[in-house]
């Protein structure tokens, strides 16, 4: 695939993440309405790291466009693994009070920072 291509993939994925992003929030704020609070609490987390990294979506879309190369594209799996890993282990703990996989979470956190570090790098590649 070229970069052009790869740029309109990551577009699709981030519209994609965006549209399922807002359809889990507001599901999760109204099913959670009676919930104890630290379990809203976990959920919303998980919306929130799952919007943002789906804006940095959009930015690994960029930094294709503009030739990044295999960095941009680790960094955007990187992210998507996280949104899974992360966010989707606070959803199903802020619906069901328990773990669905030990230890997802915390991978998938550092899946997003290894993302953040392969997006620095792809764009000092292009600084180049």
């Amino acid at each position: 695939m070229t970069q052009l291509q790869y740029a309109r993939l990551w577009m699709i994925i981030a519209g994609l993440n965006g549209a399922f992003g807002v359809a889990i929030g507001a599901y999760g704020w109204h099913a959670l309405d009676e919930s104890p609070q630290y379990l809203r609490e976990s959920f919303n987390i998980g919306v929130q790291y799952h919007m943002w990294h789906t804006l940095a979506l959009i930015g690994i879309a960029w930094l294709c466009e503009r030739g990044a190369g295999v960095l941009a594209n680790i960094a955007g799996a990187s992210f998507c693994l996280g949104i899974v890993l992360f966010s989707g282990t606070l959803y199903y703990f802020g619906l069901n009070s328990e773990l669905f996989v030990r230890h997802a979470a915390p991978i998938g956190g550092a899946s997003y920072i290894f993302g953040w570090l392969a997006f620095t790098l792809a764009a000092y590649k292009l600084a180049k």
